[in-house]
């Protein structure tokens, strides 16, 4: 039974509809991370299009601001995570740790080493 393995994902969804999960997870870190949403979507490998889609989608269902904007300008523009947004990651983070541990214990109940 050594080799069956568990995988699983976790997402958020807030009326009904798909709000956080890995990949959203990813893009708000790497905003936070940069400053920027075009840094972010060079980051992760995807276009800014599709990074801008989903940030909307998410701004869109979000019960709080997920991000602070400034325009461009001489030192160009910028984009932060609001306080709420940062402490979403963080919950999630934990939320998803948690969640994991516990298919981990559940799974090795049912298939032991």
């Amino acid at each position: 039974m050594s080799e069956f393995r568990l995988r699983s994902k976790i997402w958020l969804e807030f009326r009904g509809q798909p709000f956080l999960g890995s990949g959203r997870y990813r893009l708000l870190a790497a905003i936070d991370r940069s400053g920027s949403i075009n840094a972010a979507a060079k980051e992760l490998g995807i276009s800014y299009r599709k990074a801008w889609s989903q940030l909307d989608a998410m701004e869109e269902h979000a019960p709080f601001r997920l991000l602070e904007r400034q325009t461009g300008g001489k030192g160009g523009g910028s984009t932060r995570l609001t306080p709420a947004a940062r402490e979403l990651l963080q919950n999630f983070r934990e939320l998803r740790g948690q969640v994991n541990a516990a298919a981990d214990n559940c799974f090795e109940t049912i298939y032991p080493s």
